[in-house]
């Protein structure tokens, strides 16, 4: 090869180029109205910015190279300018009024959150998120699902690695959705990119929001603040449906809540709690207290061998209903039903070798809700 430096240029420069193209640095349209109204408003502001900018550095290189000193050019004398006070007062006003009108239309529509055709409460919990669709009766958790193996290095990392959950959210396409964001413990951030939306879930106060969104499909979106060890495990995804599909989800959704009704009054047996409260603890327990109830002491204790799981099942039931004040264990008693705070219970009673061999039944949890209630 007669030029080497020459070839070396060119496959740099065509490496380069390739990734030129693939690469942007402007914001996305995103797949709502807000996304594209704050979408619109960063184009306009932007292209103000390239006018004050195009005009700014034009005078000053201008005056540069037309007044250098080699033409002999003599600086103008003067102490003050009525004319000049006025022109770069007046000039910078209007610049901004330019830009604070489409500003404050853009905020206005973005807070206006009435008339609003579906409501959802957005709790957030450490580290998980529940729905709550109000006036529809459903309600659920939504988990992270990425498996523990790829958490912890043991397999390939998944395409939607932490960003993805056991059950989404789903809304309607074209619908005005209003949500009322607060949290439960800590504060954390409800946000989802495409949306242009994130508000903070404060515990105590009801922050609002709202979306339309123009295109079905799945939506991925993070807790933005930082709310514990497990921050970055609190994925949103948002399913949108057509208006059919997501009336068939909200119907079943409603039927499995009467089901899960009714299976408080079942008559379980061990196997089956066992085997229920299997899956809820790898949903909502493993984070803390690990795949083998091994803990992460002292601030995560273990559930293998004790006093707690191996001593009086009511103790147990009201640990785990209650949680313990002043300690990361948290009260589960308004997170999980009946039917999953008793397998949950059972489970933890004979995993690991603890086998007591005794159950706690949904009834129970019950008789304990209503005992609260009095």
């Amino acid at each position: 090869m007669r030029h080497p430096q020459l070839w070396m240029g060119l496959l740099l420069w065509s490496v380069f180029s390739q990734a030129q193209a693939a690469w942007t640095v402007n914001m996305t349209p995103g797949a709502t109205e807000v996304s594209h109204a704050v979408f619109d408003l960063h184009m306009t502001i932007f292209w103000i910015c390239v006018v004050i900018g195009i005009i700014v550095f034009g005078a000053m290189f201008w005056s540069m190279i037309v007044h250098r000193r080699s033409t002999g050019q003599q600086p103008a004398r003067f102490h003050e300018s009525t004319r000049v006070e006025i022109l770069w007062t007046v000039i910078p006003l209007v610049i901004l009024i330019a830009m604070a009108v489409p500003a404050t239309r853009t905020l206005i529509h973005i807070y206006d959150s009435s008339e609003s055709d579906v409501d959802i409460q957005v709790t957030g919990y450490q580290w998980k998120w529940h729905y709550k669709y109000l006036g529809q009766d459903v309600e659920f958790f939504s988990n992270l699902a990425t498996p523990a193996d790829q958490i912890h290095n043991q397999a390939p990392k998944g395409e939607h690695y932490l960003l993805e959950v056991d059950e989404p959210l789903v809304l309607p396409i074209g619908a005005k959705v209003r949500f009322l964001v607060t949290s439960a413990d800590v504060i954390h951030s409800w946000w989802v990119p495409a949306f242009a939306l994130k508000r903070d879930a404060i515990p105590g106060f009801i922050n609002e929001a709202w979306t339309r969104v123009e295109k079905p499909g799945l939506y991925r979106g993070q807790c933005a603040e930082l709310c514990g060890k497990d921050h970055g495990f609190m994925p949103i995804v948002v399913d949108v449906k057509t208006r059919a599909d997501y009336d068939a989800w909200l119907t079943e959704r409603k039927a499995q809540a009467a089901q899960l009704k009714e299976l408080t009054s079942k008559e379980w047996t061990l196997d089956e709690l066992v085997a229920r409260g299997d899956k809820v603890y790898h949903t909502a327990c493993v984070a803390c207290h690990q795949a083998q109830g091994q803990g992460l002491p002292p601030m995560f204790p273990a559930l293998k061998g004790s006093p707690v799981a191996t001593g009086p099942a009511a103790d147990h039931l009201h640990r785990v209903f209650f949680g313990k004040p002043g300690t990361a264990m948290a009260a589960f008693g308004k997170q999980l039903s009946e039917v999953d705070i008793a397998a949950v219970v059972t489970y933890e009673r004979n995993a690991w070798g603890n086998n007591k061999g005794d159950m706690v039944t949904p009834k129970d949890v019950l008789a304990l809700k209503q005992e609260q209630g009095k």
